[in-house]
């Protein structure tokens, strides 16, 4: 028997508690080091064990097993042993999540936030809540969802990871479902930047899908103006810009704040950009006088990263729909050498083409 197959044995929920504690101590130390994690992770029990001990009666003993779960997640060398099949670990994060009575929803959200990092977390997850991401989505949106103090926004970040795979965009913006409206009114949430940037990032990808655009900016989403809240300031317009705005932004007040992280600003720009690859979208945006409030933006912003796609949305927007000449600006096919060029810029502006 190894050393960590005799620590297993104590990481069970009838182990003395001291014993336990020790054996508990030893493995979270172990989580800190790519060899431990290796090691660990070898030795499936151990993982099996954690997962049961997130429901020990001793709070402290719970609190360590989820964080050692956090360490081995969050090595991406190990999700492959994390979310193989025989393992529950998916399943008992998401019981533990959709439990009101549980005090480790967080840490149970921020382990499948890891897991959802790879493509392949991403999958195993999907599938296994049984094509029930909705129910999770109304957790999500009753914040006092959780009775024990757990505020779920790691759970934000599960979706925004989960909406890089085709069939979670496609299941969140069919319209016979309320996934993305229920999602979108996080966009201006104040209580924690790791939600509101995270459901950013699924918007984000959701605007990648040109077919949707005209669903994305119906009255039954109403997306614009949730990403130009934001980016608004206490500006105040002349009657006729005001009257061509979205009726959400006519009356912010003079103590109107602007989104105070430029990494959000970025992708609420980086979702305006992608909404302007089709004509629609593009006329659209110009309709809704969007200009004025990037113009104000504009002399506001410090960031480089934020203004080099700021400039480059602006210069879209601008231009005469004769001058672009495609409708879908996606369907245009780029020379290599230039597709070249572009990959050897920064990534700051290789993520708004």
């Amino acid at each position: 028997m190894t050393e960590i197959e005799e620590l297993s044995q104590f990481l069970t929920l009838d182990t003395r508690l001291d014993v336990k504690s020790l054996a508990l101590q030893q493995t979270l130390g172990l989580t800190g080091t790519s060899d431990g994690r290796q090691m660990l992770i070898n030795t499936p029990c151990v993982v099996k064990n954690l997962c049961q001990l997130l429901n020990d009666g001793q709070h402290s003993v719970a609190k360590d097993a989820s964080l050692a779960l956090i360490n081995l997640s969050a090595d991406e060398e190990m999700v492959p042993a994390l979310v193989a099949e025989g393992t529950n670990v998916i399943e008992d994060m998401l019981k533990i999540i959709s439990n009101p009575e549980h005090s480790l929803a967080d840490p149970a959200c921020m382990v499948l936030s890891n897991l959802t990092r790879t493509t392949l977390g991403c999958e195993k997850v999907f599938e296994r809540m049984g094509g029930s991401l909705d129910k999770y989505i109304d957790i999500f949106c009753q914040e006092k969802y959780n009775k024990k103090g757990a505020r779920l926004h790691y759970l934000a970040s599960v979706f925004s990871n989960l909406s890089q795979l085709p069939a979670v965009r496609s299941y969140i913006l069919n319209p016979s479902r309320s996934c993305l409206q229920r999602l979108v009114s996080f966009t201006d949430y104040k209580d924690s930047i790791t939600r509101r940037g995270a459901i950013l990032g699924l918007i984000k990808n959701c605007c990648f899908e040109t077919d949707h655009h005209e669903f994305l900016l119906s009255d039954a989403v109403d997306l614009l103006p949730k990403l130009l809240i934001p980016l608004a300031g206490p500006e105040e317009f002349d009657e006729e810009d005001n009257d061509k705005l979205p009726i959400d932004l006519q009356y912010l007040g003079e103590d109107k704040t602007r989104e105070h992280d430029p990494d959000i600003r970025k992708m609420l720009l980086e979702a305006l950009t992608q909404l302007c690859a089709t004509k629609f979208g593009r006329e659209y945006l110009r309709s809704k006088n969007t200009y004025v409030i990037l113009r104000e933006l504009h002399k506001w912003e410090k960031n480089e990263n934020v203004l080099v796609v700021l400039e480059h949305l602006v210069n879209i927007l601008i231009r005469f729909e004769h001058e672009i000449g495609h409708d879908n600006i996606k369907e245009i096919e780029v020379p290599d050498e230039i597709t070249d060029k572009f990959n050897a810029l920064e990534p700051a502006l290789s993520s708004i083409l």
